[in-house]
């Protein structure tokens, strides 16, 4: 089986976020996938049915768990396959196109609902304007980009939240954001596709604008652009294939 290594959301190699993808002929056993996710050691390894007609199935596996949704992941699946492509998930079918050298996903829109979660000892001594909730992720808005670049949560609380995710975001030029993920693995992600499904909708309510430019500000960092149409989100990005072989096991 051939796999790659593709960072993705970045138009230069080591930045953005580094995603493992495996191409399949056949569906293959969960175990043996969770394996080589942890073998990978990558945020996410997405596998990929190719020897199929119609819609191509597709999942994704962090080091420790499946997960329902994974932007970069898709954005490196369809760099490496090209064109127009299909994908039935856990989460529906998902669109995807490469084109002069961008990769646009088209993925469920996840407005955040405002909750009460109290993230004082998660992020102490950080003023929060905003708490939320989107499908996944517990979500919260402080008062400037600077605040962003300078998070040190508790990560070990976080762990024990709700799902163990938290987004944290603010005004830029549009949007910063950095997300973090202990429950499910991920300590911080790099770059998240699918935390923009939430990023999107609410700040094209809080700007007014439905086109946005969001960069999430990790120390790889990367930039993911975002159009709001409906209940579904377009994220855009640029990657690089770093990495390419073949699989013995």
């Amino acid at each position: 089986m051939r796999f790659f290594i593709v960072d993705a959301f970045t138009d230069r190699a080591f930045a953005g976020n580094p995603a493992g993808v495996v191409l399949l002929d056949e569906p293959a056993d969960p175990t043996w996938m969770q394996a080589i996710a942890a073998e990978m050691k990558h945020a996410e390894t997405a596998f990929v049915v190719t020897g199929t007609e119609g819609p191509k199935p597709l999942r994704w596996f962090t080091p420790a768990v499946e997960v329902a949704l994974c932007g970069h992941a898709t954005l490196a699946v369809t760099h490496v396959l090209g064109g127009k492509q299909t994908y039935t998930t856990k989460s529906g079918e998902l669109r995807a196109n490469a084109e002069d050298g961008w990769v646009e996903l088209d993925f469920p829109a996840d407005p955040p609902h405002p909750t009460d979660d109290d993230l004082s000892e998660i992020l102490p001594g950080v003023e929060i304007e905003y708490t939320g909730r989107g499908v996944e992720n517990l979500f919260a808005v402080v008062k400037d980009a600077d605040t962003v670049r300078g998070l040190e949560p508790d990560l070990e609380k976080l762990k024990h939240t709700w799902t163990g995710r938290l987004l944290v975001t603010a005004k830029g030029n549009d949007f910063v954001s950095r997300f973090f993920a202990p429950g499910v693995g991920i300590d911080e992600d790099p770059v998240t596709g699918s935390a923009h499904c939430i990023l999107s909708p609410y700040w094209s309510a809080k700007l007014q604008k439905n086109e946005l430019t969001g960069e999430q500000v990790s120390q790889r960092g990367g930039i993911v652009r975002t159009r709001l149409d409906g209940d579904r989100v377009h994220l855009a990005g640029q990657a690089v294939t770093v990495l390419s072989g073949e699989l013995h096991v």
